[in-house]
């Protein structure tokens, strides 16, 4: 975090001038998923998670921060948007915060470890949101940080395996040495794989049955080492970073709202407790949705489909924006299915000499970490696109989208604006091409 000597995210907000400009101008790609590619190929390893089992190492790329103390849950229950009423140990929740206009910061999920003691697991957005109210809150809580693999120079506490698909709940038995106990859906229980300790949360990444599973650092090789062992029979495949920054699009998740952070004068306490290095300093912006305001790329709970978690039960940072939106209309998470003939068109340009579009990179083809292009009916403006795959099991591409609600119907025909203004921008990750449409349709319902 930030010390007196190094420089602060407000600083350097303003010697961009803007924070847009600071986030256009973020030389990084899209986010970081330290392992390995692929280990057999994206392609069997996106096939699995429908037909057979996949296995995903999660225990480099996310964030996870500990809070235990007296005052955790007032902690939690004055920043989210959830309920705490049914949380405890042994639960988790996707836990959601929002700024004080009632505009997401992030979302991550929550683990309820034991009395007084949580853990919050993902992109860092939410960790850090935290840890600055613990810090200077006068909340009585100790806050332990275990930074993902590209911060973090250390062994990670923790491993963390997502284990999906049809023939996952058979693996895990069979490295268990026997049926599992009864775990609800968003609980914890304990599991024993050759001879360690495991605690298993039933979360259904990809839509399909499974488990994630974590316990201490040094247990992880054996864990994992049982698992590939148990699942030889049953098809299980090792999933690179290829084809896990596909699941989660094909799954329904957006991975990175824009962190709504950098304006207004509430918020500056916060930019000067970030440091000009942390995640939501140097993430980078791209697509072809422009605006100098960088509230115009803000979203609300509902626009990320994370309506259904806000609850008015408690006082939270933001309840009262939130309880003016309720009642207003709403952006929509859908699908956006896309025309394979402009796909091929943009594929193609490759291999000509005229106009070269936005390269188009399979499996995934999102090039920074908040991705945002428009979404259009004629010359309207109805929504923003956001992640950007193809896999196997939809036979296409396609991206998660924010549209208006009143549209968000199955077989809406929309067209979006693929690349940037002004054949690109000076980012490396960048290359010089000319924007094209690219006409696809509505999907409200998961592929």
């Amino acid at each position: 975090m930030n010390t007196a000597t190094k420089q602060n995210l407000d600083q350097k907000i303003r010697e961009y001038g803007n924070p847009v400009d600071m986030l256009r101008n973020s030389p990084v790609g899209a986010y970081q998923f330290p392992f390995a590619s692929e280990f057999s190929n994206w392609r069997d390893e996106q096939e699995a998670w429908q037909k057979t089992a996949v296995i995903f190492d999660q225990s480099f790329h996310m964030t996870d921060y500990y809070f235990e103390g007296p005052d955790t849950y007032r902690l939690l229950s004055d920043l989210g948007v959830n309920s705490l009423t049914n949380f405890g140990p042994n639960k988790a929740k996707q836990f959601v915060t929002c700024n004080y206009d009632g505009y997401v910061i992030g979302d991550a999920i929550l683990f309820g470890l034991a009395e007084n003691k949580v853990s919050t697991v993902g992109r860092p957005s939410v960790s850090h949101w935290l840890a600055f109210h613990a810090e200077t809150g006068g909340y009585d809580v100790k806050v332990t940080r275990d930074e993902r693999s590209v911060s973090n120079a250390q062994q990670r506490l923790t491993y963390r395996f997502q284990i999906q698909g049809p023939n996952s709940i058979k693996i895990v038995e069979a490295a268990n040495g026997g049926p599992l106990p009864k775990i609800p859906f968003f609980n914890l229980g304990d599991l024993n794989i050759a001879g360690k300790k495991v605690r298993a949360l039933n979360h259904s990444m990809s839509r399909m049955s499974g488990l994630e599973l974590h316990g201490p650092a040094q247990d992880g090789p054996a864990v994992e080492a049982a698992l590939l062992q148990a699942g030889e029979e049953f098809g299980l495949k090792q999933g690179g970073s290829r084809s896990y920054s596909t699941v989660s699009i094909e799954s329904g998740w957006i991975p990175s709202p824009m962190p709504a952070i950098y304006a207004g004068d509430a918020m500056k306490p916060y930019r000067e407790w970030l440091s000009a290095d942390d995640f939501e300093a140097t993430a980078s912006l791209g697509g072809s949705f422009y605006s100098d305001d960088i509230t115009d790329y803000y979203q609300t709970p509902w626009d990320l489909g994370y309506g259904m978690h806000v609850k008015f039960d408690h006082d939270f940072i933001g309840r009262e924006a939130l309880e003016k939106m309720a009642s207003a209309p709403h952006r929509k998470k859908v699908w956006l299915t896309w025309n394979n003939d402009d796909v091929l068109r943009i594929i193609g340009s490759m291999f000509s000499t005229g106009d070269r579009f936005k390269y188009l990179e399979i499996p995934s083809s999102y090039y920074s970490i908040l991705p945002f292009d428009r979404v259009m009916i004629g010359d309207r403006m109805v929504g923003l696109s956001t992640y950007q795959v193809y896999t196997v099991n939809a036979n296409s591409w396609f991206s998660l989208a924010m549209i208006d609600e009143d549209l968000a119907v199955d077989g809406t025909e929309v067209s979006i604006i693929w690349g940037e203004e002004g054949g690109g921008s000076q980012r490396p990750v960048v290359e010089r091409h000319v924007q094209t449409e690219i006409r696809a349709v509505v999907r409200t319902t998961r592929y």
